[in-house]
């Protein structure tokens, strides 16, 4: 039987893609069966240098250990049978296939104008390890969803909406709130607001926690609330 080696990068934290496959990996893997949402498959390594590395120590202490498998996705170890070399992997969820940038969905009221403003000075003066951006989809007269922007939204690490409503909200940002929820977790969704004598609460037709919907009434409010918002947010992803 053909042995076919796989590279396996172990993902102590949230870390792009394209940036795992530019280190070392730290193991090779030998595929025997690839399930929708599990694999198995036997590690080629030395034994030593497996009970010697930093993932199998936390194996061993009970934490959650995952990897992105060349060609397959992100895995959690489930099991590991160091007798017969064999390592059972379960799909993830893992988040390394986003890129660092947030997502804002506006329009071209002076809310929008604000939080966009807002949210440059939040990257600008905010120390990261990975260095974040700021993307937004083109506007046009017709709402259409572009699917570059589809591609953008989904990989983003948060998604950033002005759901400020004078009288209606913008069809743009209606329609990419509604892919957000479709498409993103509830915790990479924060919900922007400003609440004036003009504008109208908006009504959602999913529940948001508090502390995903920012609700402000100045700009300089905004410019003190938003950015422990975001930190809070961004907080998983240890950046």
């Amino acid at each position: 039987m053909a042995i076919i080696v796989l590279r396996a990068w172990y993902l102590p934290q949230y870390e792009p893609l394209d940036q795992i496959e530019q280190r070392p990996h730290d193991l090779r893997l030998n595929k025997s069966s690839l399930l929708k949402t599990a694999l198995r498959a036997d590690f080629l390594d030395d034994l030593t240098t497996v009970q010697r590395s930093e993932w199998f120590q936390r194996y061993r202490l009970g934490e959650t250990v995952e990897f992105y498998i060349e060609g397959s996705g992100s895995y959690t170890i489930a099991n590991i049978d160091v007798l017969s070399h064999e390592i059972y992997f379960i799909k993830s969820n893992r988040l390394s296939y986003l890129e660092p940038t947030l997502f804002f969905s506006g329009s071209d009221r002076p809310s929008s104008d604000e939080i966009r403003h807002a949210l440059k000075a939040f990257i600008a003066n905010t120390p990261s390890r990975l260095p974040l951006q700021l993307v937004e989809s083109p506007r046009s007269p017709t709402p259409r969803f572009q699917e570059s922007a589809m591609i953008q939204l989904r990989r983003a690490l948060l998604f950033i909406a002005d759901v400020t409503a004078s009288p209606h909200l913008e069809p743009a940002v209606t329609l990419e709130l509604g892919y957000a929820f479709a498409s993103k977790r509830r915790n990479q969704i924060l919900i922007i607001e400003q609440e004036t004598a003009a504008n109208l609460r908006l009504p959602l037709p999913i529940d948001i926690p508090s502390q995903q919907r920012l609700i402000y009434g100045e700009a300089s409010q905004l410019s003190q609330l938003l950015s422990p918002c975001l930190t809070n947010l961004l907080a998983p992803f240890q950046l």
